[in-house]
Order: C-alpha cells, then structure tokens, then sequence
C-alpha cells in the first residue's frame, strides 16, 4: 500500500528542511569555532613564576600550565594564572626559563571547546621579565 501523492510529497519536503536544518547548524558552528579560534577576545602580559607545565588529555593533548603571579606588595595571597600554549616553540622558551620570573604574552580566546586547551589564556610568547 502507498502513500498519497500529497504525503509523499509532503514526507520529502519535511526531510529536505530537516537535512538543510541541520547542515546550515553544521555550518554556523565551524563558522563560529573558525573565528573564535582564530580572532583574540583580549590580549596581554602575565609576569610570575611558572610553577607547572604540562601535557595532558586523553584524546586532544595540551600544553596546560600556571603561573603564580608577581606581586608588588608583601605579605599578600599569590594569584594564580592558568593558561594553554598550542605552539611546542613557546613550550620550549618556557621550559628554558623554569624557575625565573618571565612575562607571559598571551591571547584570550572565549567560547572554545575544551579539547582545544582547558583555558580560555593562550599563550603566544615569552620572555624573562625585567629586573627591578
């Protein structure tokens, strides 16, 4: 037994819309990861000490680090500044000033996944911060 002309037609047309439905959502997030991957919420500097470094996860691995923060006062509590680098560059100038007081240049980067770095901080250079 077949369906009615109008009902087919009526079936194909709702499969149509859903399929379109969902490849225009398909669409609209790559969109949105592409530009919120690749356009920075807020640069800045973070100078401290980088007490932890480290590559993690279980499917995507990250550089996952945190920086106690300098203070200009004594006796206060250390703030801690979590942050991701995705370039094995940095990792390596990081790496080579453990233990010194450096300045962090990082991108802020709001509203991506988690398997692309725990925070939202990036950091995208390095240098040793300078004496006071």
């Amino acid at each position: 037994m077949s369906m009615p002309p109008l009902l087919q037609n009526f079936v194909r047309q709702l499969w149509r819309a859903l399929l379109f439905g969902l490849l225009a959502v398909i669409v609209l997030a790559g969109l949105y990861l592409a530009f919120a991957y690749n356009f920075a919420y807020s640069r800045g500097e973070s100078v401290g000490f980088v007490q932890k470094l480290s590559y993690k996860g279980w499917v995507c691995k990250t550089w996952e680090g945190e920086q106690m923060r300098a203070l200009a006062t004594l006796p206060a509590v250390p703030e801690k500044f979590t942050f991701t680098v995705r370039d094995a560059a940095v990792v390596d100038k990081i790496n080579a000033h453990l233990g010194k007081r450096v300045v962090l240049e990082y991108a802020q980067h709001r509203g991506l996944p988690s398997c692309l770095g725990d925070t939202e901080h990036f950091v995208v250079d390095v240098r040793p911060a300078p004496e006071e």
